[in-house]
């Protein structure tokens, strides 16, 4: 597939109220944007849907992104939208093959902006191998949206050596971050309108389906739960499941990887970073006995470099997260109250 997309001359610099019209604004901005750049066979038809056959069991999934700002260090809503929907099959134990792509866009959003995000989306779905079989293209007026925002929707097919569920999870089960923790949420944070601070921090934005079909293929059921850690970082995912299944969650601050300017800028915002957003990250509950190996692959992967066992599943304080802090103490991690990051995916 050829990814240089030169971006090709529009009769207009900006979006108009006549581009979400369904007329000839409408046609041209789907005929030179749209269709040419995400082109293939399913989408080619311009119809109301797409039509496929799909052989095994499947996962479905749907997200919506209005990230503020649009574009950040390591990518921009584009990609974001592409790689969150493909995660989120992959969690399931999915392998994505085909999204929709929806854009509410703002009266007045710049076709160049508007370009940079198709060329991200078509990137993020080639390194996906996903394709684009279907969508939809709203415009707003000024003022009633923030650009734009986008919602995707993916359909997958379940790895047949996939179980994953809470209902699996037992006392003593392991429990493993696939990266480094908070580095997108601390990305974005520092574009946010007054509170800019030095950082080459960039976010950790990518897809994590290809990585988690190759632990899935090795390990099969000993791998009992996926989730990526997006809004409320870490500690909500640990709240979510220890809610579920009503045992205990004992991670170990020592042993979360984190990078130091990353932690540096929760310190200086005041920000806890099992709070704090992720994109391209994963936790992983597994057997205790397949932890090591899992995380030895893991570990070989460019998204898993950073990977780390950080905790156990127990049977004490059931219901509950504890955290041992660097100094020996132990507390409850609860969910997070509130917004802490505003518009963060």
């Amino acid at each position: 597939m050829n990814l240089q997309c030169p971006m090709p001359k529009f009769d207009f610099d900006v979006i108009t109220l006549g581009h979400g019209s369904g007329g000839l604004l409408t046609h041209r901005l789907l005929k030179s944007g749209v269709f040419d750049i995400f082109k293939n066979d399913l989408l080619d038809q311009q119809h109301d849907g797409a039509s496929f056959e799909l052989n095994g069991k499947v996962a479905f999934s749907t997200d919506s992104y209005v990230i503020s700002p649009i574009f950040f260090p390591g990518g921009n809503i584009g990609d974001l939208a592409i790689n969150g929907t493909v995660n989120d099959l992959a969690m399931c134990g999915a392998q994505a093959k085909y999204l929709s792509l929806a854009f509410i866009i703002e009266e007045g959003f710049a076709m160049k902006e508007f370009w940079e995000v198709l060329v991200n989306i078509k990137e993020a779905a080639y390194k996906a191998n996903v394709k684009i079989v279907t969508g939809d293209t709203k415009v707003v007026e000024k003022g009633k949206g923030d650009k734009i925002f986008i919602n995707t929707s993916g359909i997958g097919i379940i790895h047949p050596k996939a179980a994953i569920h809470h209902n699996r999870i037992e006392a003593g089960d392991v429990i493993i971050v696939s990266g480094n923790i908070a580095t997108h949420g601390i990305a974005i944070m520092s574009l946010r309108k007054g509170l800019e601070f030095e950082t080459s921090i960039e976010s950790d934005t990518a897809n994590l389906n290809h990585t988690v079909i190759s632990l899935i293929e090795k390990f099969g059921t000993g791998i009992k739960f996926l989730r990526d850690p997006t809004r409320g970082g870490v500690a909500s995912v640990l709240n979510e499941i220890a809610e579920l299944t009503r045992l205990g969650y004992y991670i170990d601050q020592q042993l979360i990887p984190i990078d130091e300017q990353v932690d540096g800028a929760c310190e200086m915002l005041g920000l806890d970073p099992l709070y704090v957003a992720n994109e391209g990250l994963f936790i992983a509950v597994v057997k205790k006995e397949n932890a090591a190996a899992f995380l030895q692959q893991l570990k070989q992967q460019d998204c898993g470099i950073n990977a780390a066992i950080i905790g156990e599943v127990t049977n004490e304080h059931p219901g509950k997260v504890i955290l041992k802090s660097r100094i020996g103490g132990k507390r409850v991690v609860n969910y997070l109250t509130g917004e802490q990051l505003p518009r963060i995916c």
